[in-house]
């Protein structure tokens, strides 16, 4: 399941003048919601999708009609009432919401980020992995960070952290766990110990490893992820576009 948490205020873009969620605003002729979940366009057909949103006004409509105009075949849409205390309980609410299976695989994905061509992991590792991140080389302390496992021949995980720079290895905004219920207990154990002041997916991955479970990352180049998250990010793209 490829799980789209979307219940934001979009603050920063509401704070530089815009009018509407910035997943609605239109870039190339699409808007960023379009762009960002034809990010996984070869898992329409087979894959079901989760969009969690906020109940304002018309969003539901939205999300539903740009979903039918993409050719999504299976797409669940839940609306929550109020803010959540951040993206990690955003989904486990929508998860609970539709009695996602324990066994169900999930890949969680920002709204406002871009992942052209998205394929599964053909590596090796990813069939054991029970759990994955994807990183790009950065280093700003705005993001989480992974720090690679110097022991393991896979690049495997031996710690994240948020807004912590432990590395050069900074995540994407991809989170991918191979079971729901892995998801579930990692979550329960950082909301009773949260390691930042809003719950996070990625330090859930410590849980994991803690457990003796094998968490891994896959490295991207930079052209492979295109990130929209905040107003100059956006602008810069409108002066340069992203040909997608």
């Amino acid at each position: 399941m490829i799980v789209i948490p979307m219940a934001g205020a979009s603050r920063r873009f509401y704070l530089a003048g815009y009018d509407v969620p910035k997943y609605r605003l239109m870039l190339d002729g699409r808007s960023l919601f379009d762009h960002a979940v034809r990010s996984f366009q070869a898992y329409f057909e087979t894959e079901p999708f989760l969009f969690i949103l906020r109940d304002d006004g018309d969003a539901p409509a939205f999300v539903a009609a740009r979903l039918k105009a993409l050719g999504l075949r299976h797409g669940a849409l839940v609306a929550l009432g109020a803010p959540t205390s951040g993206q990690a309980t955003t989904v486990i609410l929508g998860l609970d919401d539709i009695g996602c299976p324990a066994d169900e695989p999930i890949t969680v994905f920002n709204i406002d980020t871009f992942r052209p061509g998205f394929r599964y992991p053909e590596a090796d590792w990813f069939a054991h992995s029970d759990g994955y991140l994807e990183v790009i080389h950065a280093s700003d302390p705005g993001l989480s960070f992974v720090r690679a496992d110097p022991a393991s021949s896979d690049p495997r995980v031996l710690e994240t952290a948020e807004k912590k720079v432990i590395s050069d290895l900074a995540s994407t905004g991809l989170y991918h766990f191979r079971r729901a219920d892995d998801f579930h207990a990692a979550y329960e154990q950082e909301r009773m110990r949260p390691s930042a002041g809003e719950l996070y997916i990625a330090p859930m991955y410590n849980h994991l490893i803690a457990a003796g479970k094998q968490v891994h990352f896959r490295l991207l180049e930079p052209q492979d992820n295109v990130f929209c998250g905040t107003p100059q990010q956006y602008q810069a793209l409108l002066r340069g576009g992203v040909g997608l």
